[in-house]
């Protein structure tokens, strides 16, 4: 279901290279820079329903990148450019491609990028810009980075889709637990290794089901366990590594089920955090 319209079940009649979708899987860590200052983790990109969305995000990330060996972060403007924007409802002929949708002149404000707009600048201490404005021109390009601990593009009520993939090869596709599972490893070594090397003031990793694994991944790490303060933080997990903080939480910067009251304010959030 998309915007409350039913969808079909995702089957892969469009054919997915597996060249492509290795090297997606292998060298796609989300996007913006790793060295910007403040990293935001979720759990997976949003998407993913349709099998010709999956097919443009693989075939412009192996044109963009063809002999990229390293964990990369891309370009959201130019992969959003390249990925036709097919989503159902009142406003399904307004835009023609994902860029139009977010950054293009009429674009539509993202509700899960306002509040980490509003995180970032108050962690940063400045004023708030106009949402849009900031969304349009600035958001993830050198301030914020955002990194996806797993690669593949998947709808928010986590149904996999993938299971339909006849590829003998990833036999860990068959189901989200086994992918998952086959990946988390690899994927927490590669974001730890690149905390070190980059040294961000922040990671916040949001969204987050797993916890004491994901613990578990910082060694030698202390996290302390801060409470929730109704409609204006979350409950989250806080370490220091070297300069770096790092945040952990279950939450999301978005409304449950429409509902107000399980809502934060993250501008609040980013200046606790932010000291």
């Amino acid at each position: 279901m998309i915007n409350g319209h039913p969808q079909k079940a995702l089957s892969f009649r469009v054919p997915i290279n597996f060249d492509l979708l290795k090297h997606w899987i292998d060298h796609f860590y989300g996007y913006g820079s790793w060295d910007a200052p403040i990293w935001f983790v979720s759990h997976e990109d949003g998407g993913g329903d349709l099998p010709e969305e999956v097919e443009e995000k693989l075939n412009y990330f192996h044109k963009a990148f063809p002999s990229v060996t390293e964990p990369t972060l891309c370009d959201i403007r130019e992969l959003y450019k390249h990925t036709t924007f097919r989503i159902a409802g009142p406003k399904a002929g307004a835009f023609t491609s994902l860029f139009d949708y977010r950054f293009g002149k009429n674009g539509m404000l993202s509700g899960v990028w306002k509040n980490l707009i509003a995180f970032s600048h108050a962690h940063r201490n400045e004023k708030l810009p106009d949402s849009l404005i900031y969304q349009g021109n600035s958001f993830a390009i050198n301030n914020e980075a955002l990194i996806k601990l797993y690669p593949l593009p998947a709808p928010h009520n986590h149904a996999w889709y993938y299971s339909w993939l006849d590829m003998p090869q990833f036999p860990f596709m068959k189901s989200r637990g086994l992918y998952e599972a086959h990946l988390f490893p690899l994927r927490m070594k590669v974001i730890l290794s690149n905390i070190i090397k980059h040294k961000p003031k922040l990671v916040l990793m949001y969204g987050m089901s797993n916890i004491n694994a994901l613990k578990k991944s910082f060694p030698s790490i202390s996290f302390k366990m801060v409470k929730a303060e109704k409609r204006r933080t979350p409950q989250h997990h806080r370490a220091q590594l070297g300069q770096t903080t790092l945040i952990i939480t279950t939450q999301i910067p978005a409304l449950r089920h429409g509902r107000v009251e399980t809502g934060f304010d993250w501008g609040v959030f980013g200046r606790v955090v932010g000291g």
